[in-house]
């Protein structure tokens, strides 16, 4: 085989330990938000200790709520649709909360379609 010039080497060594990094990091964040429940209980914590809007759907049954509605008026069954629909009213806590969570699906939905490497 050819010798490699030391320009070579490098590039090929720096190659070689970004693919191994990414594919680690890949491998420790999946296997962290698959068998890692504490990564979703501290988000949900906070959305139920910040967010009046779950708080007070406590009380009334979404169920009610969706077959009651008029017609024309969309009212969600889930808790996180209707938190979206509510964006505007929601606290400050929420819509970071809501926004990471649209934004790494959002991205890990582009990037995954691409071959890029994501989670």
């Amino acid at each position: 085989m050819w010798p490699l010039d030391p320009s070579r080497k490098e590039v090929l060594r720096f190659a070689i330990s970004c693919r191994v990094l990414t594919l680690m990091l890949q491998v420790l964040t999946r296997f962290l938000g698959s068998s890692t429940p504490v990564v979703y209980w501290f988000p949900a914590y906070l959305l139920q200790d910040q967010e009046p809007l779950l708080r007070s759907a406590e009380t009334v049954s979404w169920k009610l709520l969706v077959e009651d509605s008029p017609s024309g008026q969309k009212v969600p069954r889930n808790f996180i649709l209707g938190l979206l629909y509510n964006w505007k009213t929601c606290s400050p806590v929420t819509r970071y909360i809501l926004g990471y969570f649209l934004t790494y699906w959002l991205l890990g939905l582009l990037l995954h379609c691409n071959f890029l490497p994501w989670t």
